[in-house]
C-alpha cells in the first residue's frame, strides 16, 4: 500500500527531521519526500499505513499535510 501526501515542507533539513520522525515511528514503512514536486510530495510505502497518525505528525512538527488522490 502507497499513501502519498501533499505538504508545505520547503528545505532538505526539514525533510531530514521529519524523516527521521517517521522512520522511528512506522519503523516498517518505506518513507520519502520528493521536494522537486509542486506539491512537496511524501510518500509512505508499507502495510497498514494509517493516515491520521502520518497527518498528526507532520502537523504536531508545524507542517500541513494533505492526502492526494
Amino acid at each position: 500500500m502507497i499513501e502519498v501526501f501533499k505538504t508545505n515542507v520547503q528545505k532538505k533539513a526539514q525533510s531530514k527531521m521529519l524523516l527521521c520522525i517517521l522512520s522511528e515511528t512506522f519503523p516498517s514503512a518505506e518513507i520519502n519526500f520528493d521536494l522537486s514536486d509542486r506539491d512537496k510530495v511524501l510518500r509512505v510505502e508499507g502495510d497498514n499505513i494509517e493516515v491520521a497518525p502520518i497527518k498528526m505528525l507532520l502537523q504536531d512538527h508545524g507542517f500541513s499535510c494533505e492526502v492526494l488522490d
